[in-house]
């Protein structure tokens, strides 16, 4: 068995000292951290003043990671399974005795049927070693199955790709020099805190801000105007911009004719979406369309801080393309605070072949399973479509019995007797609940790692600030030793986690310089699209991108009452589910004293739909459809529009009043581009409990 590295300060010292580090989470900030540690304990983290993205300020969440990372409730050593699937009665083994089994079992299936081991991981760490690195290399090796990983941004992203030809935009820091800035799906004082201190800059600089969202959150309280759209009519909001831009002639030709491609039948398509239209569709007023479109266009420099809360519908993806358009038609990219971002991780240069070695596949085109839709496909029987039945699963970065859509599928997968599961963890989630083995894992203080953004363009290196608790390791090393377990003898699957942080860019950044200078701004031009040169083929922007289905249009939701009316009638209301402030998807919901602020399980209704159900402010309800039941507190406020209630979420489902959370009402339908799922495309009934 190999031993685990330690690199660099992961020793224990005595006194006191400042590690340089990055938070791993999945938010746009990417914040750079020092840490201070005591006689080889972390006791602060506190936000980096010298990183002008971060500038000294960190969230909540991250502020109390030292408590997340000494939690008394923290894995620390390998446990096997003793009770039932879902009991969470588990015993303490070695790692020997751990590895040793789990490459027994994991090597009989790749022996009969490799595709029957699927890997299972999004972006519990963001960091590209203890991300998809080794762990990649090791799937690679075995032939196991590709997990399609869409369970977040894929609609948004791939729409970026189609038409600006990768996932790049404005630089964060020009947000502060912003007329008018378009908050477009974000709550962004809980999910984007630094690009929110900008905004904020540049209102007290006169700028105005406009926050478009279903909810009233806590961002559109700070804004000069709300627009509550109805969800996923996102489109058609941005068609009837385009309306209004082309009946007052207010485009930017010289740019629409140098830059894009296919503005002919977009502005023919538009043209049929009047304010009226798009009123009736999105349930705001024909003024509102018409005076957004005005401000946007007669305003000097405008931007669109556009998030993914919006893409979680079935026409997410044609929704972020027709967004995407608008800053060209009035050349917007011409100024350097103009334009969009939607996400800034295109820009890095990261090789992302040398981290993961496809090359170890040789020749193997294994099948791919969509992480979206894991309840039904570990509920599959061998196919010929399919493949072999999912035999294994190896969960590392996720909490998929929490996160996955329509739960209660996930739950009975995960439950069957026949499926063998391993989970790398920090602790015992309602994922590793499920488990045969529980892997102890390291927390960002514990391990070397460096970080893209996605919200800014600054690469950043983790350093490890204290040893490894108990018996944790990295997933990197727990990859490692797995793979000579198995007999897996490439020597690219024990190369050191120093090694590839120095392969992991192929240009502009090196480790040498982010030892020294702990982050490096990229080279990029300051207006990027001034002048056209989008990374697409043709370097315009692709309004009609034919690999996207050609022409964008708006494409109504799965479930709604203009696309299901019958549904509807059972149904009448639609369901967002927006995290909850003090969250991170399921991340820091067993943190106690964040939990403590959330409360418990909450579901947001209008005061008119609460007083139509007999609802009262606090009351437990049941919200079911015909997916199942959901249990939770009644808060009767504004935050909801009419018509549409908000589940915070993403409470475990342990923490839950009945044991569920809001994905027990999702579906697992996905959306027009980037196959990823539709979270915010839900129609519930919602009554009170009786008794309750």
């Amino acid at each position: 068995m190999s031993t685990p590295v330690l690199p660099l300060a992961a020793g224990v010292a005595s006194g006191t000292r400042t590690v340089r580090a990055a938070c791993p989470h999945d938010c746009p900030d990417t914040c750079a951290i020092r840490v201070t540690v005591e006689d080889g304990r972390a006791v602060k983290v506190q936000g980096d003043p010298d990183h002008p993205p971060t500038h000294g300020a960190l969230c909540q969440k991250v502020s109390r990671y030292p408590e997340r990372t000494y939690h008394p409730d923290r894995v620390l050593q390998p446990l096997r399974r003793v009770g039932p699937k879902g009991s969470g009665q588990f015993e303490p083994v070695s790692w020997d005795q751990a590895l040793g089994d789990i490459a027994a079992r994991l090597g009989a299936i790749a022996a009969r049927a490799p595709e029957a081991i699927v890997p299972y991981s999004y972006a519990g760490t963001m960091g590209l070693l203890q991300g998809e690195s080794i762990a990649a290399r090791f799937f690679n090796a075995l032939g196991a199955s590709r997990l399609d990983r869409t369970i977040c941004a894929s609609a948004g992203g791939d729409a970026l790709l189609a038409t600006y030809g990768g996932k790049v935009g404005m630089h964060l820091e020009h947000f502060a020099e912003s007329r008018l800035i378009l908050i477009w799906g974000s709550n962004s004082i809980a999910s984007n805190l630094h690009f929110w201190t900008l905004a904020q800059q540049a209102k007290r600089a006169g700028a105005k801000l406009v926050c478009i969202d279903p909810r009233k959150t806590e961002t559109a309280d700070k804004c000069h105007q709300h627009i509550a759209l109805r969800p996923g009519t996102d489109g058609a909001l941005a068609l009837g911009l385009m309306h209004e831009l082309v009946v007052n002639d207010w485009l930017d030709h010289d740019y629409i004719e140098r830059h894009t491609a296919g503005w002919p039948a977009l502005r023919e398509r538009a043209l049929q979406w009047p304010p009226e239209r798009v009123a009736e569709v999105c349930g705001i007023s024909a003024d509102e369309v018409r005076q957004l479109a005005r401000d946007y266009a007669t305003t000097r420099p405008a931007a669109i801080r556009l998030n993914y809360g919006m893409q979680r519908v079935r026409g997410g993806g044609n929704a972020v393309r027709l967004v995407a358009v608008l800053p060209c038609l009035v050349g917007a990219w011409r100024h350097r605070a103009g334009g969009l971002l939607l996400s800034a991780s295109g820009w890095f240069p990261v090789d992302r072949a040398a981290l993961q070695r496809p090359d170890l596949l040789r020749g193997r085109q294994p099948r791919t399973i969509n992480m979206s839709t894991i309840g039904d496909d570990l509920l599959r029987e061998a196919s010929p479509g399919f493949g072999p039945k999912i035999e294994a699963l190896v969960v590392y970065n996720s909490n998929p019995v929490a996160v996955a859509p329509e739960s209660a599928k996930v739950v009975q997968g995960f439950a069957r007797d026949d499926l063998f599961t391993v989970v790398l963890e920090h602790f015992l989630t309602d994922t590793a609940d499920m488990a045969d083995y529980v892997l102890p894992a390291t927390t960002q203080l514990e391990h070397l790692d460096v970080h893209t953004s996605y919200g800014h363009t600054y690469a950043l290196l983790n350093e490890p600030a204290i040893a490894p608790l108990g018996q944790a390791r990295p997933n990197t090393q727990i990859f490692r030793d797995l793979a000579a377990r198995m007999g897996l003898d490439d020597p690219c699957l024990q190369e050191s986690d120093e090694s590839l942080a120095a392969s992991a860019f192929s240009r502009d950044v090196d480790l040498q310089t982010l030892r020294r200078q702990h982050w490096v701004k990229l080279p990029l031009p300051e207006a990027p699209f001034a002048e056209g040169g989008f990374p697409t083929a043709s370097g315009r922007c692709e309004i009609d991108a034919a690999a996207a289905g050609g022409t964008p249009d708006h494409v109504p939701n799965y479930e709604s009452a203009a696309s299901t009316p019958e549904l509807a009638r059972r149904y009448p209301l639609a369901m967002i589910s927006p995290p909850a402030r003090n969250f991170l998807n399921s991340s820091f919901v067993n943190v106690k004293s964040l939990r403590d602020i959330e409360g418990e399980p909450l579901l947001e209704i209008h005061p008119d739909d609460a007083a139509a159900r007999g609802i009262a402010d606090g009351q437990r309800v049941c919200v079911f459809n015909d997916r199942g039941e959901h249990r939770c507190a009644a808060r009767v406020s504004l935050r909801a529009r009419p018509g549409v209630v908000n589940g915070l979420g993403i409470w475990w489902r342990k923490f839950g009043v009945d044991g569920t959370n809001v994905n027990q009402l999702t579906h697992q339908r996905l959306t027009d581009l980037g196959r990823a799922p539709c979270f915010y495309d839900v129609l519930v009934e919602v009554r009170p409990e009786e008794g309750a």
